[in-house]
């Protein structure tokens, strides 16, 4: 049947039914109601700039959603530090928690540095040195023992471990003394083995970094190590594990902190790089490291046990906030921003707005199942809308017409408001169904009972 047909059908049914008394009132969007003034704004690609300029800041998470747990000393006894809050708080944001700047001190020789002596001029004393300076010529270097030594041919023990490079050197030239040779040399270190900082976690190569004669910066030592990995810089944190105490920093403070950059790093540090929830690795990693410094073993287990309360503290209390939330939005007792859907769509009700993000149109309509293209008219799609700043007598009906399936992108691109009512008209033809629907067994009623005054 054509449309002109149709909808002579349905007058010609409507005068009908109106006629015995029965009238079928269908929702629809008018030009005015209850003294609101409607104004009807096609809903297109320019329109809808206009539509989303209507100011409004989604609802964030609570600032528990976006803690990282484990950022205080081990051993100071004071109160665990408040968690971060306020809307401005986000998943990137890390605190910064760095150490004191030390001074740099004199690099001491310690237990596995290799050291070497270098004559200034071998010709002339070669005869003098003999053995020693025939090792020499074969640039053989001299291992520092367990017991803080270095053991010179023909010469004999000499103590450099916890001795600075002068030190060191003043302590060969007195045994080379002792033995009647007065040679000239200087004492230079080959291999650094004795000191090193271990990095771990979202880096290009974990492992150790050597302290040597120049001081560590924390720069240097990520770069040694290839640099970081991890895929967002700003959720990335640094932690620093010294002396029983743990420090920590964005990853992105390397870059834009010279504080941070320049920090000089000290032997028996450890570092581990990791994204903002990997607190367990982190932790394996710690205990590894803890171990491996030398810590007593009394200190050791203080220490362990210290550092995974704190961590586990701060989780138990980021857990217990976030699960309080949860039951209170339950509960409806959260502040929420809604959006309402009338008319035929899927189900008739309120849905509510997500956390930290604008929802579109299409979202609402499609996360509830969208609408029945048989009952509910695909030209008639509504966006109404309070208009701001108005004296409440100004509404907004933003209008879409998804018979052509490509303005369903707009739909995508239409920003919802808090109170926005989502309404889709019916198909005239179910307009026409629904009421004879209803009147149908009024008819058939007065029919059997001979009522008079049916037509």
């Amino acid at each position: 049947m054509h449309h002109n047909g149709l909808r002579t059908f349905c007058l010609g049914t409507s005068l009908f039914l109106s006629g015995c008394g029965v009238t079928y009132h269908s929702p629809t969007v008018q030009s005015q109601a209850a003294g609101l003034d409607v104004k009807v704004i096609r809903i297109t690609a320019s329109s809808v700039k206009q539509a989303n300029s209507a100011p409004y800041v989604p609802l964030s998470l609570p600032a528990a959603f976006h803690a990282v747990a484990g950022s205080t000393g081990l051993r100071a006894a004071t109160p665990l530090p408040d968690l971060p809050d306020g809307p401005a708080t986000s998943p990137e944001k890390i605190a910064l928690n760095l150490p004191q700047q030390v001074a740099p001190q004199p690099y001491e020789i310690g237990v596995g540095d290799v050291v070497m002596l270098v004559t200034k001029n071998a010709a002339s004393t070669i005869e003098d040195l003999g053995g020693l300076l025939n090792a020499q010529t074969q640039r053989q270097g001299f291992t520092v023992r367990d017991n803080g030594m270095i053991a010179l041919p023909d010469i004999g023990q000499v103590a450099v471990a916890g001795k600075t490079l002068e030190q060191a050197e003043d302590a060969v030239f007195q045994a080379l003394v002792a033995k009647n040779i007065d040679p000239a040399f200087s004492l230079e270190i080959e291999e650094f083995n004795s000191q090193h900082v271990a990095i771990g976690g979202k880096v290009a190569r974990a492992g150790l970094v050597p302290v040597t004669l120049k001081p560590l910066r924390l720069g240097d030592a990520l770069a040694q190590v290839g640099g970081i990995i991890g895929d967002d810089e700003g959720a990335t944190a640094i932690r620093l594990y010294r002396d029983g105490k743990l420090f920590q920093m964005p990853a992105s403070a390397v870059r834009t902190r010279a504080k941070a950059r320049n920090l000089t790093l000290l032997a028996g540090d450890a570092i581990y790089v990791d994204e903002s929830y990997a607190l367990d690795r982190a932790l394996a990693f710690y205990e590894t490291q803890i171990a491996a410094i030398g810590l007593k073993r009394t200190a050791r287990l203080q220490a362990l046990t210290e550092l995974k309360a704190e961590i586990a503290v701060q989780r138990d209390a980021l857990d217990e906030q976030r699960a309080t939330f949860s039951a209170r939005r339950a509960l409806d007792a959260e502040r929420r921003d809604y959006v309402y859907l009338a008319g035929e769509v899927a189900q008739q009700g309120r849905v509510a707005l997500p956390y930290g993000r604008h929802a579109s149109l299409a979202d609402v309509l499609y996360d509830e199942g969208g609408f029945d293209t048989t009952t509910g008219d695909p030209a008639q799609i509504y966006v109404i809308r309070p208009d701001a700043g108005s004296d409440d007598t100004q509404v907004t009906a933003w209008h879409l017409d998804a018979t052509n399936v490509i303005n369903i992108t707009l739909a995508t691109r239409m920003q919802m408001r808090p109170n926005d009512i989502v309404f889709i008209e019916e198909q005239p033809i179910t307009k026409w169904s629904r009421a004879f629907e209803q009147a149908f067994p009024i008819l058939i009623n007065k029919s059997v009972n001979g009522d008079s005054s049916a037509p």
